[in-house]
């Protein structure tokens, strides 16, 4: 692979970053998952998984969904039909840089 083709720019920088890529991962491979779930997943502090939680929603990647089930508050997050198809792309464009 010659320098032109390696772009890691290329790469979707919502996605990249480490919590953010362990979210997406885990939750490509769910239908829904808990925030509790998530930051078990994750070993994320309950803040560090709010703010990327937050900025995955804000691309349009993951669907956040809050209630409160016998008075306590309950998040669950999913894929949205776009961070699927972006994850799809993160994964495809991973390949083609390293080759795989």
């Amino acid at each position: 692979m010659s320098d032109a083709e390696f772009n890691a720019a290329a790469l979707d920088e919502v996605i990249h970053g480490k919590l953010r890529l362990g979210i997406m991962a885990y939750l490509s491979s769910v239908s829904t998952a808990s925030f509790t779930e998530l930051k078990e997943k994750t070993g994320a502090s309950d803040g560090n998984l709010s703010v990327h939680m937050r900025k995955l929603e804000e691309a349009g990647y993951v669907a956040v969904d809050k209630r409160f089930v016998k008075r306590r508050p309950r998040t669950t997050l999913a894929l949205t039909p776009a961070g699927r198809k972006a994850w799809i792309t993160y994964l495809d464009e991973l390949r083609r840089l390293t080759g795989a």
